[in-house]
């Protein structure tokens, strides 16, 4: 640091108008530091300062300061710059000497290091805007809400209506009677106030609507608001064919998405700049999910993923498998053992990579995006698939800056979105870490905001197939009149007649057949929807024989019904040829006896005392 005469009224920052590197990074800090500071080229302010020599402004950019002055080198960047950058070389011992160092590396290497900013961030490293990004975002989430809501509505009243497997009903009615007022609050809905069969057929139609509305963008606010809590009142009270990570997903989602989303009638691209903290916080989710999904398979112990041989099982035994899951379960073992690798790859290691420049960001984009295609056309995962590659948008920018229109500030909403933003983050954290360190503990007081919140869904865990099955029992439900002769009920996606083609279900979301994949796996004493819907057949509820492919009973209910457990393995390349067959299937014996009705309730039949024909 040495001094000067000239005292100008604001910093200036002289650099080499002749070097390609300097110029580049000169265009992102004017961008960054505005009018803060004037910047210009030695080559035309040099003859301005005869007492500066003109060696000092070739070797590194010079800063002159208000108080006359002069900086150089990584002094004059991290001063022009501010930030953690500047308090770091300030304060953290050996910090300085070397980014000192490494400067004069850069210094003497400038076309080399022009070449490799041009390859990490491309040609302009003007700082980006994200209200197109945003604006794109918030309409893809439009439609993952309308996939949602549009594969729940023929579904609904058949899980949960007034003659559905758990009736809502009746589910509120006995809550209120346990927990009074508080109930509400463990369950935030507003089918507290009615969950007859047309408050939940009007719950999908209205979310449906308010999606329409956030993809076209018509009152984007309203909207996204709208449709979180029409998910939500569902969610929050249908636990047991709502509970997936992917609803919790989609409403941790769409909890930030009222953030992002601009209240105005019409939103159209660049007009509102997203606020910082929330898209940062919805980019945060992607890099938890994806980081905790690697997490959760290593730290579980499975030995099926310590020794890569997961996916060797996964094909066949994943709740829906679609036709192409077949092929890929014929490929080699040594290509399952690599498929785990690249699994482990993306999920755990690229995921670190969207904190690099834009290019590099890009790259791993990319392979999150391809990771999740495949996941896609491998397996029936409803909307799961297509929301991770929406979160994967708000990793991208608008390339260079484009004129938005300036947030007017309002301290009362800058707090708010702080405060939410803060508790959200914590929140979220809590999951996280304990997906990475399972015996992490936590505060008393953390542990009881998190119990507090959890209900609302705003901050989730995540983290699929943690323990790897490696044999597929599969359910079975047959109906009889008399006992002797039974008649199977098909489902329209599980597998179940093993000549039938495996489905591709794209954003559809079959809720029963999925909670027979859990049934089949945790039994009959841990599935007590099980029974409520054997019953709801017994009495030949229209809206939960729906839920299935055929009604073998289409005039009257059966008098008997029984579930059998069998063991599925899709076939070989030579036993399809010969035979045709997806699957081939064993008899395992009795999943659930026989069941009839007594004074309108199911219960068991004893087996000597079934009629024969």
């Amino acid at each position: 640091m040495s001094s000067s005469v000239a005292k100008p009224s604001k910093p200036l920052l002289v650099y080499d108008g002749e070097c390609d590197f300097c110029r580049l990074w000169i265009d992102r800090w004017r961008a960054r530091t505005g009018d803060r500071i004037d910047y210009a080229p030695y080559q035309e302010v040099a003859k301005r300062f005869p007492n500066r020599p003109l060696e000092h402004f070739k070797k590194s950019v010079q800063l002159l300061d208000t108080d006359g002055h002069w900086y150089e080198g990584a002094e004059a960047v991290y001063r022009t710059t501010g930030g953690a950058g500047w308090w770091a070389y300030r304060h953290v011992p050996g910090y300085a000497p070397a980014s000192r160092a490494a400067y004069g590396w850069i210094a003497a290497h400038r076309a080399f290091c022009a070449g490799v900013t041009r390859a990490l961030w491309g040609s302009d490293l003007t700082p980006p805007g994200h209200a197109r990004t945003v604006w794109a975002f918030l309409r893809v989430l439009g439609l993952v809400y309308l996939a949602a809501f549009l594969s729940l509505l023929p579904q609904v009243v058949g899980l949960y209506g007034e003659k559905g497997i758990l009736p809502l009903v009746d589910l509120i009615q006995g809550a209120k009677g346990q927990w009074g007022n508080s109930a509400y609050l463990a369950a935030p809905s507003w089918l507290w106030l009615d969950a007859h069969d047309s408050m939940l057929t009007g719950t999908c139609i209205a979310g449906a609507v308010f999606s329409v509305m956030l993809a076209i963008g018509i009152l984007p606010g309203l909207a996204a608001l709208g449709a979180w809590a029409s998910y939500l009142s569902i969610t929050s009270v249908g636990t047991t064919f709502l509970w997936y990570q992917w609803d919790s997903l989609l409403l941790e989602t769409g909890f930030l998405a009222l953030f992002l989303a601009p209240w105005r009638w019409f939103s159209r691209p660049s007009q509102d700049p997203p606020r910082p903290v929330m898209l940062w916080l919805t980019r945060w989710l992607l890099f938890r999910l994806m980081i905790a999904s690697a997490a959760v398979k290593l730290t579980s112990g499975d030995p099926n993923w310590r020794n890569l041989t997961a996916l060797h099982y996964h094909y066949q035994t994943q709740p829906i498998p679609p036709p192409v899951a077949w092929f890929f379960e014929q490929l080699p073992m040594w290509f399952q053992k690599l498929s785990v690798l690249v699994t482990f790859f993306i999920e755990g290691v690229v995921p670190f990579f969207l904190f690099g420049p834009r290019h590099v960001r890009q790259v791993a984009l990319t392979a999150i995006v391809l990771l999740q295609l495949l996941i896609l056309v491998t397996g029936n995962y409803g909307f799961f698939n297509f929301l991770t590659i929406a979160l994967c948008i708000c990793w991208l920018d608008d390339g260079p800056a484009r004129p938005v229109r300036e947030r007017k500030p309002n301290l009362l909403a800058l707090w708010t979105v702080r405060a939410v933003a803060t508790v959200v983050l914590v929140l979220g954290l809590i999951p996280f870490l304990g997906a990475l360190y399972p015996q992490t503990r936590w505060p008393a007081s953390v542990i009881n905001l998190e119990r507090f919140i959890s209900p609302w869904r705003i901050a989730n865990g995540y983290g699929l197939f943690a323990i790897m099955t490696t044999t597929r029992p599969e359910i079975t439900l047959e109906g009889s009149d008399d006992g002797a002769q039974w008649k199977t009920y098909e489902f329209r996606y599980k597998p179940g007649n093993p000549m039938r083609e495996p489905p591709f279900l794209g954003p559809h979301m079959p809720r029963l057949d999925w909670q027979m994949w859990f049934a089949s796996l945790d039994g009959l004493r841990q599935s007590p929807w099980f029974l409520y819907m054997c019953e709801r057949l017994l009495q030949g509820s229209e809206p939960v024989t729906h839920l299935f492919a055929v009604n073998p009973f289409p005039n009257r209910p059966p008098r008997f019904i029984r579930a059998r457990l069998s063991g599925y393995q899709f076939t070989t390349t030579a036993e399809r040829r010969a035979t045709g067959a997806w699957w081939k299937a064993e008899d395992q014996g009795l999943y659930c006896p026989p069941l009839t009705l007594n004074a309108g309730r199911v219960s068991l039949v004893a087996p000597d005392s079934l009629p024969h024909p």
